[in-house]
This record gives structure tokens, sequence and C-alpha cells, in this order.
């Protein structure tokens, strides 16, 4: 199978479930002892959050740009970007490697037009909730509609995954708080909902959703382990 090269590290927590998956749904495939050929280049994520929330997206593009050139060096067909949120970034990585960069929406998008599905919610950082990079994406390319919860749910929604989530910490009462999420959601008319942060998978499965969950880090080692496997 070709090599996977994964830009990691926004939050290492997250990273640790892309490297798990990468390597299950790998054997799952091909069976046996096999496991995923990857390469992972974990960025430190202090200076990548100070930047987000400072807005500057053009050093953060700059950054993971590097990244993505040095897992092309090291010998990756493939680079995927283990965070949703920046993919507002992705046109540099893209633009950076000769090799293929698969992007997070792209699988999910597929999966929900596969399932007959119309109008979704969204879950994720603010960044991903409130600009167009995601949606956008979903809409042009998928002709999905997006619902995002209102401005007090996206605060909760957002601080959750920086002050718990990255830190690895996962509390019954944060899980509520997004169930509370997802049902308003499913009231205002979404068939499903997107878990698009990387570390929300963390924290709500299936069983703990109102709604049909598509979960972005799921959905996307997958992909790229199919790629990697039809590609070879």
């Amino acid at each position: 199978m070709k090599t996977i090269g994964v830009i990691g590290g926004m939050s290492w927590e997250s990273s640790t479930e892309y490297y798990r998956l990468l390597n299950r749904h790998a054997k799952a495939r091909l069976g046996g002892h096999h496991n995923a050929r990857s390469l992972m280049l974990t960025v430190d994520f202090a200076p990548i959050e100070a930047n987000q929330r400072a807005g500057n997206w053009t050093a953060l593009g700059d950054q993971l740009a590097d990244a993505a050139r040095q897992l092309e060096r090291g010998g990756a067909d493939l680079v995927i970007l283990a965070t949703n949120t920046m993919h507002r970034v992705y046109e540099s990585i893209e633009q950076a490697i000769g090799v293929p960069f698969l992007h997070i929406a792209d699988p999910t998008g597929n999966a929900l037009r596969a399932a007959g599905i119309a109008r979704v919610g969204l879950l994720g950082t603010r960044y991903t909730m409130e600009q167009t990079f995601y949606t956008g994406r979903l809409r042009e390319r998928y002709g999905l509609e997006t619902l995002i919860p209102d401005e007090a749910d996206r605060a909760d929604v957002h601080r959750i995954i920086y002050d718990e989530l990255c830190h690895g910490k996962v509390n019954d009462a944060s899980r509520a708080v997004y169930q509370r999420v997802i049902e308003g959601l499913a009231a205002r008319g979404a068939q499903a909902v997107i878990l698009g942060c990387t570390e929300i998978t963390l924290l709500i499965k299936q069983e703990d959703s109102a709604l049909p969950v598509f979960d972005t880090t799921a959905l996307h080692a997958q992909a790229a382990v199919d790629w990697a496997i039809k590609s070879e």
C-alpha cells in the first residue's frame, strides 16, 4: 500500500485517534498482520492556537505547507491534515506538494450524499462553524445545507473543544451540553450531525446522539487508507 503522510498535533489527542483508525482500517481491509504505511509530523499546537486566535492564517498556511513538504520528502504518497479547523489553509498545503492532498470535508460530503442527507448540523470550533471554508465546500461540491448552533451554543461547543478535549478531558457534563445542542439542531430540521472537529469523536459516539453521526475523523482516516490501497 502507498504511504499516508499525516500532519498531526492539532491536538495530539485526536492525532492518536487518527493513528489508531488508520491502522484498524488497514487491518480490516487487508487482514492478517497488515497495518497502514504512514508518516506523521506532529506540530506544536501552542503557537498554532495562538495564531488562530490572532487570525494570522497566512503564517499558519506557511507552517503547515512546510510540514507537508517534509512529509513528501520523507516518502508520503498522500498527505492528510488531521484537523478540521486548519483546512482553512488547505490551499497553501495543496500548492506546496506534488502528491495528492485529501480534504477532510470530501469523505464526509460523499457519505452524506450517499445517505440521502440534504440538511445537516455542524459541530466544530468557532472557526469551522462560522467561517465559510468548510460549509461553503459542503454546499458547492455536495449541495448540502449546513445548520450551525446559535451563538451561545457555538461558544460552549468551542470552549469544550479547546479547554477540555484538546487536553484529553472527557466530561459527562460536556457530553450533555453537546447532546442538547444536537437536539436543538434536530428541532431546526437537521437530518444528521457532522462531528466537524477531530476531538469531538472522543466525546460523542452514535449512541450519544439524537441524530445520525458523521464523524469526520473516522471518515477521513478510512478514505486515506482506501486511497492508499487502491493506488498501490
